[in-house]
């Protein structure tokens, strides 16, 4: 970075995100923005910043993962306080977005929380969101500013071509049809044939894999999702898998929510390995599952990300530089 980068573009992070913005700021060769938050005893929140953000091109990365409402107030509230402090942009960097999910109304009378979420953030102040992975690619439009939606599947392909040797013949499976698209993209960066799991409900909380089809016998499998939750779906397929003579399972998601009973499963699952980003960290509540997790950064796409926003650069191009994927 140029010593005109450095005065003039500035990074902050919550305290949900300080390992993943220190990632960025090395790749970006800058120091982290000074600023903290402290906490009143009667839970709220309040933010300082330490540094002249006049006139600056400021960014606030933050994932809003478990306690998530805390999560999210803090970026608002960063966001709030940078507005008011006269920074000349403000961009929420936002790896994990929590309510992602709540993106529409299955039934009579439920909210759409993405959309009050998205609103939020534009209220608070912010001019611009970068987002990584959000649950569907269409609450992009739930925004009334600028969204750059990321992909953290070229740094999990690429992980995945370092080993390509060693995994011998390999099978993406899709854990529910829903996951087709992705098992497809996955299956022509890899070179690997594509199998689907019929997934059965059996109610709100259990899931039966009941049907597979295509051949996984005497091969690798390989599921990515962009989370897994409470592991249900992913576990279940992976013993459908194992049955059908899988000769072993790698689970991939770029988000590890891990939240319920995913501990439990995915330590008694016959997954070998599963490959998460830091998108949320997955520090000691991974401790059942550490001889099988794997932790990846999306510091370097984010990082090119911020780099390209602050000089008015492509980030469509971003996605040619870093996707392996066929047109």
């Amino acid at each position: 970075m140029s010593r005109a980068d450095r005065d003039e573009l500035k990074i902050f992070c919550g305290r949900a995100s300080r390992d993943l913005a220190e990632r960025i700021c090395r790749y970006l060769d800058l120091p982290l923005g000074q600023g903290h938050t402290d906490m009143f005893p009667d839970g709220e929140l309040i933010v300082k910043i330490e540094e002249d953000v006049r006139g600056r091109d400021c960014f606030v990365v933050q994932s809003s993962y478990h306690p998530v409402n805390a999560h999210l107030m803090e970026m608002l509230i960063y966001i709030d306080c940078l507005r008011r402090a006269s920074a000349k942009r403000i961009t929420a960097v936002i790896p994990y977005m929590g309510y992602a999910r709540q993106d529409r109304k299955d039934e009579g009378r439920t909210p759409i929380t993405a959309k009050l979420v998205a609103n939020l953030i534009s209220h608070a102040g912010a001019d611009r969101v970068v987002a990584m992975d959000l649950h569907a690619a269409q609450i992009q439009g739930f925004f009334d500013i600028p969204v750059d939606h990321l992909n953290a599947s070229p740094v999990i392909v690429r992980h995945l071509m370092g080993m390509r040797e060693e995994l011998g013949d390999i099978v993406l499976v899709s854990p529910d049809v829903g996951n087709v698209k992705t098992a497809k993209a996955y299956a022509n960066w890899l070179g690997g044939d594509l199998a689907i799991v019929d997934k059965r409900r059996k109610s709100g909380t259990e899931v039966e894999s009941a049907n597979l089809i295509g051949e996984v016998k005497g091969k690798t499998v390989i599921m990515a999702d962009d989370m897994i939750s409470t592991a249900g779906t992913m576990c279940e397929a992976a013993k459908l898998v194992m049955e059908r003579g899988a000769k072993q399972v790698i689970a991939c998601c770029t988000h590890a929510v891990l939240v319920g009973l995913a501990m439990e499963r995915l330590a008694e699952s016959p997954i070998s390995k599963i490959l998460i980003t830091d998108t949320i960290p997955a520090g000691t509540r991974c401790k059942p599952i550490e001889d099988k997790i794997v932790q990846l950064s999306v510091d370097e796409i984010l990082g090119e990300a911020i780099h390209r926003i602050h000089h008015n650069s492509s980030v469509s191009s971003l996605f040619r530089t870093f996707s392996t994927a066929p047109r």
